[in-house]
């Protein structure tokens, strides 16, 4: 079974190539924000799915690696994937949609709740791409309280290698 790219296909190969990124993650109330840095490598899969590995400093000490998956489904009309880190035993799968401008791809998830243990949150990466060369990742988790709380925010730019 051979499935033809559609647009959407097309949009995920901006991500292809070598990355580097720095950023800043909230580590809680009444604490700074702690920078990170990393590379990441992005390649497709047969022009349907994008697979980015990264490795980095991790906010607070150490180094940490990450896969990301994303494709897109024509059945569900929306982009899916996954995500899953060495810093923890649990895998987000995404679903997701572009926003008009075609430049945000924003993909939710459920998963382990990180500031309140034992229970669960919703969460969402948004992907803002600012040119060719330059592109941002939000991730927020829903509060109790309904409202969206940024715990990361990064800037990755393509370099050569």
């Amino acid at each position: 079974m051979m499935v033809e790219p559609l647009k959407e296909h097309a949009w995920l190969q901006k991500f292809v190539g070598a990355w580097s990124y720095e950023g800043e993650a909230f580590m809680g109330p009444d604490q700074p924000r702690a920078k990170f840095t990393g590379r990441e490598s992005v390649r497709s899969v047969g022009g349907l799915w994008i697979v980015a590995e990264g490795r980095g400093t991790m906010p607070g000490g150490g180094v940490g690696t990450a896969l990301l998956t994303v494709g897109y489904d024509p059945q569900k009309e929306r982009f899916v994937g996954s995500w899953v880190g060495s810093m923890m035993a649990s895998m987000y799968v995404y679903e997701g949609r572009l926003d008009e401008s075609g430049t945000v791809l924003t993909l939710e998830a459920e998963g382990p709740n990180c500031v309140d243990e034992g229970k669960t949150a919703k969460y969402r990466d948004i992907y803002e791409f600012k040119s060719a060369d330059v592109r941002m990742l939000r991730s927020e988790m829903q509060g109790a309280d309904g409202q969206w709380q940024e715990f990361v925010r990064a800037e990755y730019r393509r370099s050569s290698s």
